[in-house]
């Protein structure tokens, strides 16, 4: 029935000159989308619209899950696009349209016309009440509600004549691509992809860093998080994964330094690799899932602390939310089953018995004036030796 959907965005609107440079974001992230689906689509902009048209036979379900990953999308509406054969003809197909559309009449109607095309013989009001009464003479189960029908039947009249009255949400926010690129420190947690999924949302570019830490975290640890790299990129597009080995970083400074201060040393060391790896591929931000307070380095001194070494933005979507909240987006996104499979990073291996919770910023800087030049080094062989996975 539908060859043909409606794409609907919404703060894309509010852009000025620019809006073009948004939409045709919004085109290329669509096209991307439907790629895999089965099926052969051609999306366009027709007049201040957006519109995805399948050419031939394609699997509607799987059109539908791809195009609600979209950042930028509100609504998709299945439409059905009709030639302008004269009213009778458009009442026919109208009542044709609701009757394959919906088996159950027993429901309220709302007639939404719109004449872009202002040559039409008929005004706005002329064809809402025309159709209105032509639905009811056909469906005498159908009933009339102007205030909050069950459907809103709508019908834009242009070159073409579009009627569509379903509207299935999006993922909203704006196009990928439209905010320049941010490195997110990925882990295998289930805050830090969801960090990343919303750092999307707003449109940028995200790639990613994941510290691995051989032979205490597994290789099953690591492929865990390629797994998470992959669901993220559903939505935010494809994601270079920077695989750091920090084994070596971690050892030397628990046999260096006081283990109260091993959560924020090793988290300042991962900051200053990040930033690195984030200049060296043209990011604006480092991405991380803290939240204020909810384990001894997301306090708001620690926060300060690993903050202190960096010069780029530090961008930390979740820093308010509860743990129920950030779960509920990890499960609506698909990555909560992911998350929790029983495989520790080396945040987690090397976390001291009673870390400190406020950190001195003077006391963590004689502490990293012990390591010495040496860490420099492993620093730079950590850089140097790093892989890289592609993940989409």
């Amino acid at each position: 029935m539908y060859q043909s959907f409606l794409i609907k965005y919404a703060e894309i609107a509010t852009k000025g000159k620019n809006r073009y440079l948004f939409e045709d974001a919004l085109v290329r992230q669509i096209r991307r989308a439907l790629k895999p689906v089965e099926g052969t689509f051609r999306v366009c902009k027709e007049q201040g619209r957006i519109y995805a048209h399948a050419e031939g036979t394609y699997d509607y379900e799987e059109a539908v899950e791809a195009l609600r990953r979209v950042f930028g999308i509100v609504a998709i509406c299945p439409v059905v696009i009709l030639e302008d054969e004269g009213f009778e003809k458009l009442s026919q197909d109208v009542i044709a349209y609701l009757d394959a559309a919906y088996a159950d009449k027993h429901m309220t109607f709302k007639v939404m016309a719109r004449r872009a095309r202002k040559n039409y013989p008929k005004d706005s009001c002329t064809i809402n009440a025309d159709l209105g009464e032509a639905v009811l003479n056909a469906f005498p189960d159908i009933r009339v509600d102007v205030h909050r029908p069950d459907i809103y039947l709508n019908v834009e009249i242009r070159e073409k004549i579009y009627v569509y009255s379903q509207s299935i949400p999006g993922a909203g926010g704006m196009p990928v691509g439209t905010a320049g690129k941010a490195m997110l420190l990925l882990s295998g947690g289930i805050d830090s992809p969801v960090a990343g999924y919303m750092i999307a949302k707003r449109g940028a570019k995200i790639d990613a860093v994941y510290f691995h830490a051989p032979p205490y975290t597994s290789e099953r640890a690591k492929q865990k998080v390629v797994d998470l790299a992959k669901l993220v990129a559903r939505y935010s597009g494809p994601i270079e994964l920077h695989v750091v080995n920090f084994t070596d970083i971690q050892m030397y400074i628990y046999d260096t330094c006081p283990h109260d201060q091993l959560t924020i040393l090793m988290r300042r060391y991962m900051m200053r690799i990040a930033e690195q790896i984030a200049l060296e591929n043209d990011c604006l931000g480092l991405i991380t899932g803290e939240s204020i307070g909810q384990v001894a380095s997301q306090t708001m001194q620690s926060l300060m602390a690993t903050n202190e070494v960096c010069t780029l933005p530090v961008y930390r979507p979740l820093i308010a939310f509860d743990k129920q909240d950030i779960v509920e987006i990890s499960e609506k996104i698909g990555t909560y089953e992911t998350s929790i499979l029983p495989y520790e990073d080396c945040c987690t291996i090397f976390v001291a018995k009673h870390p400190v919770t406020k950190p001195n910023l003077k006391v963590i800087a004689r502490s990293e004036e012990k390591l010495g030049g040496r860490i420099d080094e492993m620093v730079k062989t950590a850089l140097e030796t790093r892989e890289k996975i592609w993940a989409d």
